[in-house]
């Protein structure tokens, strides 16, 4: 069989990196265009110094901060009328991954007359938007894992099905990024296992992923050997400012290489935070070994790749493996779903949803509703041995 050499290769936009860079937070909106910022926030981030500092810096702005973990539609309606009403012309999206999804949606759906659903991420419904009416977003990132900075989609809940669904257009892009570790410094060490590890499924499944596209296969192995090396030490010293800038370009390169595809890992994991309201990158690092374990056949060269470029003690999948869970279980990642509060209970439910999420398709083996509940079933019990080649 001959290899498809075809493929759309789109990258990512200007970054400002490195420490004491949000001080520029002023001169990005202006570069950017925008006069007028709606600041749009985690929950918890309100009243944070940076967050007081980043008011102080930028005149005539005002804050949003009414995002949780899962942003869910209620969350923009609610963003869109605070936009509104204080005639914003901008977004400055400043938090963790549900900031930052929640605020470049909101500045999308700024100028939209339909409603939010009309532009999820399927075939050509992003060209139903008025591209007119969609506002420019300056990214300040606070964790280093979802790489939502560098993306044209964000996640939002839908809280009457519980199911999560991607809004695209390429437009959503921030116009400027600033990754300053200076803002990840406060990171507890869970938060930073559990959002480092999300970082490195990205790469890791996007590497995995069928198809041509050695732009994203390189950064998402240069990638995963960053995280590989500086998780560890992010981990254990969240003042190490090396590590906190290393960990912060993993987390965009993961989502900058994810636009050739995800796979089994997060088809499962959006379900299951839909109705489990489960931390987004905290289900990956569980899933993870699961999902492995079922794709081992297909992705046995690709394992040794990377077990290689990570420069590990033993080679092959079962090197790479074996280094998965030795960092899930010195990260203190709980080894099942039910650790985390995940029942069985609607297991067929779970299966179906995964099975039509869109990053199912990026899987390496072609996985249907069954084997997915079968994958998620394990994940739940903790049994990697109940996970079997398909």
């Amino acid at each position: 069989m001959s290899l498809n050499l075809r493929g759309n290769w789109n990258y990512p936009t200007t970054i400002w990196a490195g420490p004491g860079r949000v001080a520029e937070l002023a001169k990005a909106c202006a570069s950017a265009g925008i006069r007028r910022p709606l600041i749009v926030t985690d929950e918890g981030l309100i009243g944070a110094p940076m967050i007081k500092n980043a008011l102080a810096d930028l005149k005539d702005a005002a804050l949003f901060g009414a995002v949780r973990g899962n942003p869910a539609l209620s969350h923009v309606e609610a963003g869109l009328r605070a936009f509104r009403a204080g005639s914003h012309d901008g977004v400055v999206a400043f938090g963790g991954g549900s900031a930052l999804d929640a605020g470049k949606v909101v500045a999308f759906m700024s100028g939209q007359s339909r409603p939010l659903w009309d532009f999820e991420d399927v075939g050509d419904w992003w060209t139903r938007a008025d591209p007119a009416g969609i506002a420019p977003v300056v990214a300040v990132p606070t964790t280093a894992g979802t790489g939502s900075e560098v993306g044209r989609a964000g996640v939002i809940l839908n809280e009457e099905t519980h199911q999560k669904k991607i809004i695209f257009h390429p437009q959503m892009m921030p116009r400027i990024v600033i990754l300053d570790p200076e803002l990840t410094v406060g990171l507890p060490p869970a938060v930073t296992a559990a959002t480092g590890i999300d970082a490195f499924v990205h790469c890791f499944e996007a590497y995995c992923a069928p198809g041509f596209h050695p732009l994203a296969d390189g950064i998402a192995l240069e990638g995963m050997r960053l995280i590989h090396r500086y998780l560890p030490r992010a981990y254990a010293d969240g003042r190490d400012i090396e590590a906190r800038s290393s960990m912060l370009a993993a987390a965009s390169m993961g989502a900058t290489a994810f636009q050739k595809g995800l796979g089994g890992v997060h088809a499962i994991a959006h379900p299951v935070g839909s109705w489990f309201n489960t931390h987004h990158g905290l289900t990956n690092a569980v899933i993870l070994p699961y999902v492995m374990t079922f794709n081992r056949a297909a992705i046995a060269d690709k394992a040794d790749v990377i077990a290689r470029v990570l420069d590990l003690p033993a080679h092959g999948f079962d090197g790479l493996f074996a280094w998965v869970l030795k960092m899930r279980e010195e990260l203190g990642i709980p080894h099942s779903l039910a650790d985390i509060g995940v029942n069985a209970g609607n297991a067929v439910v779970i299966g179906r949803e995964a099975a039509i999420d869109p990053s199912a398709g990026g899987n390496p083996i072609a996985v249907d509703a069954a084997q997915l509940e079968r994958i998620f079933l394990a994940a739940v019990d903790g049994r990697l041995g109940a996970v079997g080649a398909p």
